[in-house]
């Protein structure tokens, strides 16, 4: 069984901003896959699917960003994950551009909060990853306020692309593994 987790924060308040790219995609990959995102286990919203003929279970956090690693080991425990063979991470990336991908097999978590706490709850840095690019915060601007702002019509334009890419990405992860999937999209 893979996971597909995407990272963001729940409640509408935080709907469509910057940081939320983890649960934007899992909404348009739910969507092309017909998969009803209802149940909530380990404080995670999840839904199941079948993707290439692998059991896979999407996942939204619901323990806000800076949790997202409990609700993410308490899925991989309770289903036998491996998070080095099994486990794709969605999250924004603000070091990339707007719209970019970047798909990597492993690595830090940087100065990304949920991904520190995945790492800190999986006690690995090696699972698969998607960065979604949201660009970079203006200087003057904090990054609170720059992540969990929302994007302009065109930006978002641009961005709703990129969350169809990274949806997409997450499919070929679990067809064709990770190497074509980054052949394909980085």
């Amino acid at each position: 069984m893979f996971v597909i987790a995407g990272l963001g924060n729940p409640t509408e308040k935080y709907a469509k901003t910057r940081h939320n790219a983890g649960f934007d995609t899992i909404d348009i990959l739910a969507e092309k896959l017909n998969v009803k995102m209802k149940k909530t286990v380990f404080n995670a919203m999840v839904g199941k699917t079948v993707i290439g003929g692998e059991k896979t279970l999407l996942v939204k956090p619901l323990t806000f960003m800076n949790l997202s690693g409990n609700a993410v080991r308490s899925v991989c425990r309770f289903y036998k994950i491996d998070p080095k063979e099994k486990l794709v991470v969605i999250y924004d990336d603000s070091d990339l551009e707007e719209g970019r991908l970047r798909l990597r097999k492993k690595g830090s978590a940087g100065s990304h909060n949920g991904m520190k706490s995945i790492v800190s709850c999986l006690g690995t840095e090696e699972f698969f990853r998607i960065r979604v690019g949201i660009g970079k915060r203006p200087e003057q601007m904090d990054m609170v306020d720059y992540v969990l702002g929302r994007y302009d019509k065109e930006t978002r334009k641009i961005m709703e692309d990129a969350f169809a890419k990274a949806a997409d990405a997450a499919v070929d992860i679990v067809e064709h593994g990770m190497e074509h999937a980054m052949n394909q999209f980085n």
